[in-house]
């Protein structure tokens, strides 16, 4: 695959808002007004809505196509230098047979989202080459940026605007789950309860791994499973595969049985690490059944303990988030502990 790389946001570039999932931009207007605040105040960007931006879930529902044709449009507008998502939902599957795939790889830009976007940030990268961002969206994440410490948004800055070599990650001090009731004004722009971070667990691997990354919402990549949208093969050669769990909350039961999958498919067998995301709502006893069951199925049911396999991440359906570039060259190294990018994302 020919990996295409977007050119390096600057101050004064423009983002395209799009709403490829759900309508809740309608719902919460503050929340989502104050997303697009410090999208201004923080990264400097101008912000242009396209139309899907402000309508509601049900009639983004009935139209999947002019879902579609947002992002289509904003790839192909000279003025738009990134696209961001409002939020995520869980149907945005439905309109990856409009994307236009030529117009997106012959305009190449940066498209970030999470959650639901994993089906559209996945797919693009699949067919285009084109690396795309896992990484926080309007409402969910950057309306919060005031309650996120300076390293939230200089992550930004080494990874999208002015990108340094090998940039490496590191646990944020705190972790957050959720937000307090959106309906509520005087919530606008808060966090739920702050935790101590404990940092990431190391619970295998021999070596340094070096692969490109990929991955997202597991909860969305099973929609994706079986369908003419799902990578097939050699794909997964050397992949650093990323999982996160959504607020869906699905038990480490059914997260145990969706790797088995990956496993019986071949793709444990070919991926080099597996990173999995602080999961959203667990208690300590569950963080450590789903660690335990993670565990069990690479080393004992695939015979993969020679695999980097490292949970309790900070990206997803957590506060403050990563942003990882799909499609781009990692390392995760046991033995240092340490989890950085090999190249440069953006142009």
């Amino acid at each position: 695959m020919r990996i295409i790389n977007p050119k390096r946001l600057m101050e004064g570039d423009t983002v395209a808002i799009v709403s490829p999932s759900s309508g809740t931009a309608v719902e919460f207007p503050h929340i989502y007004e104050n997303g697009l605040d410090n999208i201004r105040k923080y990264l400097k960007l101008n912000v242009k809505e396209y139309g899907t931006a402000r309508k509601s879930s049900e009639y983004l529902y009935k139209h999947p196509h002019e879902r579609a044709e947002d992002i289509n449009n904003a790839f192909d507008d000279k003025e738009v230098n990134a696209i961001f998502t409002s939020i995520g939902g869980d149907d945005s599957i439905r309109i990856l047979d409009y994307l236009d795939m030529k117009v997106i790889r012959k305009n190449p830009k940066i498209f970030m989202g999470f959650s639901d976007s994993t089906t559209l940030s996945d797919y693009i990268y699949y067919k285009t080459g084109l690396v795309t961002y896992y990484g926080p969206s309007v409402m969910a994440g950057f309306s919060q940026m005031d309650k996120f410490p300076k390293s939230f948004l200089d992550m930004f800055g080494n990874i999208m605007f002015e990108p340094i070599e090998n940039y490496e990650y590191h646990s944020f001090p705190f972790r957050s789950d959720g937000y307090p009731e959106w309906s509520k004004k005087e919530n606008v722009g808060k966090i739920n309860n702050r935790h101590r971070n404990d940092g990431w667990h190391w619970l295998q691997g021999k070596g340094s791994a070096k692969g490109v990354l990929f991955g997202g919402c597991a909860d969305v990549l099973e929609f994706m499973k079986g369908t003419h949208f799902w990578p097939k093969g050699d794909f997964w050669n050397d992949k650093i595969l990323f999982l996160e769990t959504s607020e869906d909350k699905p038990s480490a039961d059914t997260v145990k049985n969706w790797i088995r999958n990956y496993g019986s498919q071949g793709i444990i067998d070919r991926i080099a690490a597996l990173l999995i995301a602080i999961p959203f709502g667990y208690s300590t006893k569950e963080k450590e059944e789903l660690e335990s069951d993670v565990h069990s199925v690479l080393d004992v049911e695939f015979g993969r303990g020679d695999m980097p396999l490292v949970t309790n991440m900070d990206f997803g359906h957590t506060d403050p988030k990563f942003l990882l570039p799909i499609g781009t060259m990692a390392e995760v190294d046991p033995s240092r502990k340490r989890f950085r990018l090999l190249e440069k994302s953006v142009l």
